[in-house]
Parts: structure tokens; C-alpha cells; sequence
């Protein structure tokens, strides 16, 4: 859409990590690969006295920000950080990958119309036609054979323009792949959530049937292979946010982030770093909040000018049910294409009974390898535990299959939430509950049997959407000033193309499926990527934050049962779960107000986490010239900046938290009154001033204040959470806050 023509170009990788070891400038030991960040590509660099840093600083000056990458010595890369004109040097990251119905799910969901098209769908053939979606990920591209089938899942030839590839050098004696061609399957399951075409017939061995289509079926795709099988590195990532500038690309969807654990600075952050420059060039970039829930904390790609997507389940259940002797159904959770019979006639024994001798008896339950005695195992269906996390489950299916074993039942409250991928051997995953049912018929039997059903998918499942187990929860662990996560998507057992020469999983006599069943954020972010991409083409003039505004502000927080939406364990979500609540596909159409956050909403943020202004600077492409950091600069200034919620920490009632807001009127209308209702938690006094906002033409901007005070004497002792709403009677502009009495990061 911007000018920059997109092109198919090959690349070896960007970064020349051989040159400093071959001019001889590595000299010390201890040597690691170190991106050397520089900045804006505007950033003035010429004061840089090292010869070497110089020709890399030039070779490599692009088109959004200007660095390099080399392999030098710890002691070098000391001496480089202090060179002016340098941002940060920081060691090259590894990062994660954040590893059909779901479409239909989120249409049925959404319960604002569109006025000036009502009877289109966002899977037409023009809608988002000029918009194009680049994926950084493992690439998108099939590793196979060019046959007609391969060809119709996605039909490449119109739908793929531009591909690109950074080969690890990082890596000891990697296998070099030197093509943008997938070998993995994510970044292909990934491309066609987002913008995958029309396919009929559709299914992953016959289960799921029906037509696949992603978000934005029209849409374009760039794709840009920055991950192997291990990972991602942080200077492939920098190098394809750096080209999809260039490309012109609309939107960037990134499935993929750093663990949770490492808490990774802003200043070391390739993913932050990179999108700091795509937004400013125009970009939405869509980011996975990672995979390491439930614990609180745990979201990633926390930067405000990323939109940070949490996973929620759809109406699908892929169930493989255990049937006890007698008859009983008991419901398990799995995909499997077990091939016994359906009469339980098979002998079923609890792991605990078959520990090996000197084993643990709690490692035996759980089935840890090692553990079980091969005699009480062949020819038995097996009950085991799963609460011991050392081994997967796949470990664990391993060993009993090894022994001799013909099927597994596993215990486990969390999993039995997402359908994993079994195979041909008979594998389900039953409830806690459950568990202590079969137990109890175990105990109870002279010979008890029972057998493993094939998986069958069951649809309009209840309730749904729920937030997975493994989704990244907030608060983010920088600030809790700003609310992470921002938006839920679909991510539980999602059905999308695959790569077709994968047979790990292909049942005896088939052929590999050209569709795969997995979950993940990595999943929820396309669906986002997709929304977003249709919001792009019906309102080409949208910045990035007002697009993001756009999802956020209409998004849903009820299931399809009308009541408040869940977590896995049934409570009821929070703004920590899924931010704004679930998307839905065409309320952001037409939004009626948007937030706009601004660049300098962004050059704030970062005084307010403590960076100085000469790193401001260099980080920024564009600044105003008389631009300066605010005076006593703290975390708390940051619930001000123009976001589409609000989010205050360290509450302790004794004096009122003020914040303001501005939102431009994009509802076509011109002359309207929007009016405001809050939903006030408990303990809390919440004014909105004015709670009227009379606009007199279209794209004007009018500003509201929002006064929060306790309502009792007492400090907050949990973190509460509520709600803001705008309506003019047509359009529904709702943003969640939170108050804490708490603080963490930089705070």
C-alpha cells in the first residue's frame, strides 16, 4: 500500500559476523556474538573513531535504524558500548517461537455490524486485497514438492510476494538451509491463520472438516524466515524488521518473544527495538504474549507500541473418551486415531501398581521413565499422573509404549484444556476428577478393562471463549502502569495449513496432512493480524495506534453462554488475562473513537523508564526538535500517555490518581454526543470529566479526565479492575482499567 514495491529477494544474512575475526580485531578471548545497535537510520554515527565499527556502521545503515553484528570479545564489546553515537550493545539474543472454525467462532461472537457494507464478510474477494501482512517467523513457505495439492491449501503464486531469509551464524556448524522455504511448519500455520485463502474441504484426517480461510483471505504475505527449529535470533529479527520497512509491508505479526524468565530490557529487546522503528514507518506490529502461564507476570513483547495478543479457547473439542468396563464414559481431551476396538476389552492398570522394583512409587505414578516394570505394563491400557513436570508427556507416552504398553490415560487439570497431537497410538487426558473415578473403579475390579475411543471433534462447545492455561498473564513485569496483555484470540487447537512432508504424526497408510491442529499464543497473534490487515484496507488512513484502538475498544468480554468470559479453571477472566477482552472480526471495521497514541506519547514512555535523552534520540527516527524529557521523569506519568487503557499502580487511597484521555472521532457521523458509564469496582470512586463529549465534526479531538479515589479509608488489598464506555448510541468504545496498590519494574 505504500509506495515500496514488494520483490522476491533470497538474502544470505544480514549481519557480517565474520568481519571483525577476519581484520583481525577480535583479539580477546571469551568471544560471543554482540548486535551493536545504533539507533535511527537518520542517527548521526560519523563520530565513531574505530575503523572497524565505521565500515560495519555504513555497510550496514538501512532503512529504519542503522547497527550490525559481529563476533568480538566480552572487552570489546565494552569498549564499542562507549563509542558515541552507539544506542547499546548488547549480547544476540536466542528467542522462542510462541508454538478454519476459528474465524467463523470469532464472527458468531461479534455483535456489532457494519453499516456501510452490511452485507459483506471479511472473507470476500476484494476486502483487504491491497493491504500486505509480513510474517517473521519460520517462513511460509512449503518444504515440498510443487504438486497441485500442495498448491491449493494457499495458492502461493498470487498470494506470496516477497520472501527473505537470515541464515544463524551464531550456531556451531548449522545446517544451512540457504531458502526461505519452511522445514518446521510454524511460520506456514501461522501465514495462512492470518491471511490464508478460501480452501474447501479442509481437515487434519478427516477431524475438523469444512472450509479453512484466514482472517484477511485477500491479503498479501511477505514472509521472512528469521527462525530455525531452536529458535530465533535477535540480529535475524532486527535485519527483517529493517527489510519489511523497506518492502512497504502494512502490517508485522510476530509469534514470537523472548521467555519470560530472562525479563529483557527495552535497550536489548529486538523485537521492541524493531517495532519501535515500524511503527513510526507506519507499521502495526502484532506481537504473541507468550506461553507462560498461568502465573501472574509472565507476558512478553510488553512495549506499548506492540499489540501484545493472549490465547483463548473456541467452541471445538477434540475428544478421545476412555470407556470403563460397564460401559462408563469418562470425557478425555486428545487427538489420537486409536485403532482398538470400541468395547472396553483391553486390561487397564495404574501406574503405581507397575513400579518397577526400587523405583519412587510417586515416579511411577507420574510414568518418569525408568520408573515401570515391563511385565505389568505390555499389553495394558495405563493410568498415570502427570503432576510431575520434569518429563512431557511425551516422554512419558514413550516409555509406556516402549514397555509394551497400548494406550496411556493421563491425569492432568491444566492440559486436558488443549488437544495435543498423539497419533496412531491411543492417548487421551482426562480431569483430576476423573482421574479419582477411574482409580476408584481400578480398586474396585478384579480385572478391570476398558478401552481408548478415536478422537471425534465436537463443535459449539461450552463455554467458549475461556483464556488457555498456558497464556501469559500480567501484570507486565517493566511497569504496571501500562496493561499487558492487550487483546485475546483464538489459540487452542487451531487447524491451518502445514508443511507436506512432515510425517510425525501421519497415521500408518496416510499421507502426510497438509492441515496441522496446534496451540500456542503463536496461534492467537495471526488471528489479530488478520483483524487488523481488513481494518488497514477499510481505513487506509488508520495509524497503527489507531487501529489498535480500534481492536481493543471493541472487543467482547462475554462467552457464548452471555456470561463473563473464563479463565481454564472457570473463574472469571481479568484485564491481566486477555486486556481488552476477545476480539471480535467487525467492531474494529468501525470503531466510532479511536485513542491515537502519539510518537511523543512513546519518546515519554521512555523517559519515564529512566532513559536519558541522548539514547532518546538515537532510538527515535523522528523527534520534535524542542522535544525534552518531562522534569522528575517517573513510572507513574506513564498511566498518561494516550492508551487504549488505563492502568495505576501503587494506589494507596489516600489521595485521588488523575488521568487523561483524548479520542478522535472516526465514526463518520460528524456532529455527535458520546456519553460515559463506568463500571466501578468495589472500594472505588470513579469520575469521568466531562462525561460528555460533543463532537462537531468528523476526526475531532476532544479530551476527557478520569478522577479515581477510594471510597473507603482502607487501602486497596487487591488489584481491581473495571470499565469506561462511550457510546452515542451506535458505536461502543469500551476501555478496560486496573488499579493496583502494588508496584514492580522500574517503579
Amino acid at each position: 500500500m505504500k509506495g515500496n514495491p514488494i520483490f522476491v529477494l533470497f538474502c544470505s544474512l544480514f549481519l557480517l559476523v565474520s568481519f571483525l575475526e577476519e581484520t583481525g580485531a577480535a583479539q580477546v578471548g571469551n568471544y560471543g556474538v554482540y548486535i551493536v545497535y545504533m539507533g535511527a537510520a537518520a542517527s548521526t554515527n560519523g563520530s565513531l573513531r574505530d575503523d572497524h565499527v565505521q565500515i560495519m556502521a555504513s555497510v550496514l545503515k538501512r532503512y529504519g535504524f542503522s547497527g550490525f553484528a559481529a563476533r568480538i570479545s566480552e572487552e570489546e564489546a565494552r569498549s564499542i558500548a562507549q563509542k558515541p553515537g552507539v544506542v547499546s550493545v548488547f549480547s544476540d539474543p536466542l528467542l522462542q517461537l510462541h508454538t478454519t472454525r476459528s474465524w467463523d467462532f470469532l464472527k458468531y461472537q461479534t455483535s456489532v455490524k457494519i453499516d456501510s457494507k452490511p452485507n459483506s464478510d471479511n472473507g470476500s474477494s476484494s476486502l483487504g486485497s491491497d493491504t500486505i501482512i509480513g510474517i517473521l517467523d519460520t517462513a511460509g513457505i512449503r518444504a515440498c514438492s510443487l504438486n497441485p495439492n500442495a498448491l491449493e491449501v494457499m495458492d502461493w503464486q498470487k498470494k506470496l510476494i516477497g520472501a527473505r531469509f537470515y541464515e544463524d551464524t551464531v550456531v556451531s556448524n548449522p545446517t544451512k538451509l540457504h531458502t526461505p522455504r519452511d522445514t518446521v511448519g510454524h511460520g506456514t500455520h501461522v501465514a495462512s491463520t492470518a491471511a490464508g485463502s478460501t480452501v474447501a474441504s479442509a481437515s487434519y484426517y478427516g477431524l475438523a472438516a469444512g472450509s479453512a480461510k484466514g482472517g484477511s483471505p485477500s491479503s498479501r504475505i511477505a514472509v521472512y524466515r528469521v527462525c530455525a527449529s531452536y529458535g530465533c535470533r535477535g540480529s535475524a529479527i532486527l535485519s527483517a524488521f529493517d527489510d519489511a520497512i523497506a518492502d512497504g509491508v502494512d502490517v508485522l505479526s510476530l509469534s514470537l518473544g523472548a521467555p519470560s524468565y530472562s525479563r529483557i530490557d527495552l535497550k536489548s529487546d529486538p523485537i521492541a527495538i524493531g517495532a519501535f522503528h515500524a511503527v513510526a514507518n507506519g507499521i502495526i506490529v502484532v506481537c504473541s504474549a507468550g506461553n507462560d502461564g498461568p502465573d501472574s507476570e509472565t507476558v512478553v513483547n510488553i512495549a506499548p507500541w506492540i499489540l501484545t495478543v493472549a490465547a483463548s479457547t473456541i467452541d471445538r473439542d477434540f475428544q478421545s473418551n476412555v470407556v470403563l468396563g460397564g460401559d462408563k464414559v469418562i470425557k478425555g481431551e486428545g487427538i489420537n486415531f486409536s485403532p482398538l476396538n470400541k468395547s472396553p476389552e483391553y486390561p487397564l492398570i495404574y501406574a503405581k501398581y507397575a513400579n518397577r522394583s526400587g523405583a519412587n512409587e510417586d515416579e511411577a505414578r507420574d510414568c518418569n521413565p525408568g520408573s515401570l516394570n515391563k511385565d505389568l505394563i505390555k499389553g495394558k491400557i495405563v493410568l498415570c499422573n502427570n503432576v510431575n513436570q520434569d518429563y512431557s508427556a511425551g516422554d512419558k507416552i514413550y516409555e509406556v509404549k516402549g514397555l509394551g504398553g497400548i494406550g496411556i490415560v493421563l491425569i492432568d487439570e491444566q492440559s486436558i484444556a488443549v488437544a495435543t497431537t498423539y497419533g496412531a497410538f491411543p492417548a487421551t487426558v482426562i480431569s483430576s476428577k476423573d482421574g479419582a473415578e477411574v482409580l476408584t473403579y481400578i480398586n474396585s475390579s478384579r480385572n478391570p478393562v476398558a478401552t481408548i475411543l478415536p478422537t471425534v471433534a465436537v463443535t459449539e462447545y461450552k463455554p467458549a471463549p475461556a483464556v488457555a492455561y498456558f497464556s501469559a498473564r500480567g501484570p507486565s513485569y517493566d511497569t504496571m502502569n501500562i496493561l499487558k496483555p492487550d487483546i485475546a484470540a483464538p489459540g487452542v487447537d487451531i487447524l491451518a495449513a502445514w508443511i507436506a512432508n512432515d510425517t510425525s504424526e501421519t497415521p500408518q497408510g496416510k499421507e502426510p496432512s497438509l492441515f496441522n491442529v496446534i496451540s500456542g499464543t503463536s496461534m492467537a497473534c495471526p488471528h489479530v493480524s488478520g483483524v487488523a490487515a481488513t481494518v488497514k484496507s477499510l481505513n487506509p488512513t488508520f495509524s497503527p495506534s489507531a487501529i489498535k484502538s480500534a481492536i481493543m475498544t471493541t472487543a467482547t468480554q462475554t462467552n457464548n453462554m452471555k456470561a463473563p468470559i473464563t479463565v481454564d479453571s472457570g473463574s472469571i477472566a481479568t484485564p491481566y488475562d486477555y486486556g481488552a477482552g476477545e476480539v471480535t472480526t467487525s467492531g474494529p471495521l468501525q470503531p466510532g473513537l479511536v485513542y491515537e497514541t502519539s510518537t511523543t506519547d512513546y519518546l515519554d514512555y521512555l523517559c519515564y523508564l529512566g532513559l536519558d535523552i541522548s539514547a532518546i534520540k538515537a532510538i527515535a527516527q523522528t523527534i520534535p526538535t524542542d522535544f525534552a524529557c518531562p522534569k522528575d521523569s517517573n513510572a507513574d506519568y506513564i498511566s498518561n500517555i494516550n492508551y487504549p487503557s488505563i492502568a495505576i499502580s501503587k494506589f494507596d487511597g489516600t489521595a485521588s490518581k488523575n488521568v487523561s484521555r483524548t479520542v478522535t472521532n472516526v465514526g463518520g457521523d460528524g456532529e455527535t454526543i458520546y456519553a460515559a458509564t463506568v463500571e466501578v469496582p468495589s472500594g472505588l470512586t470513579v469520575k469521568v470529566i466531562p462525561d460528555k463529549l460533543k463532537f462537531t465534526k468528523n476526526n475531532e479531538k476532544l479530551s476527557y479526565q478520569v478522577i479515581f479515589s477510594s471510597s473507603s479509608a482502607s487501602t486497596l488489598k487487591e488489584d481491581v479492575f473495571g470499565s469506561i464506555t462511550w457510546t452515542n448510541g451506535k458505536y461502543i468504545v469500551r476501555s478496560s482499567f486496573v488499579i493496583s496498590s502494588k508496584s514492580s519494574g522500574h517503579q
